[in-house]
């Protein structure tokens, strides 16, 4: 295993009121060890965004960094696909 390799996510921005922050929500589906049924889990992750490139409704990819602040740990890689409207 690569020493230096880093968890890459994508999901999409549900808010980019904050400066230099976006906010992704990354959804994985599990399937439940009991009932064998697929389920959908989703989190928040804060992730900064230097040139403010993303907004609300975007498809983006977060890529895990050192700690920016207290709570902000990735940063945005790419602009997958951008909203409509």
């Amino acid at each position: 295993m690569e020493r230096n390799s880093r968890k890459v996510l994508q999901g999409r921005v549900i808010s980019d009121r904050s400066n230099k922050t976006i906010t992704v929500l990354v959804e994985t589906y599990k399937n439940h060890p009991l009932y064998k049924k697929r389920v959908k889990y989703s989190k928040k992750y804060l992730a900064h965004d230097e040139h403010e490139q993303a907004h609300t409704g975007d498809k983006v990819s977060i890529m895990e960094t050192r700690p920016l602040s207290k709570t902000k740990h990735f940063r945005l890689i790419e602009v997958i696909e951008k909203a409509i409207g």
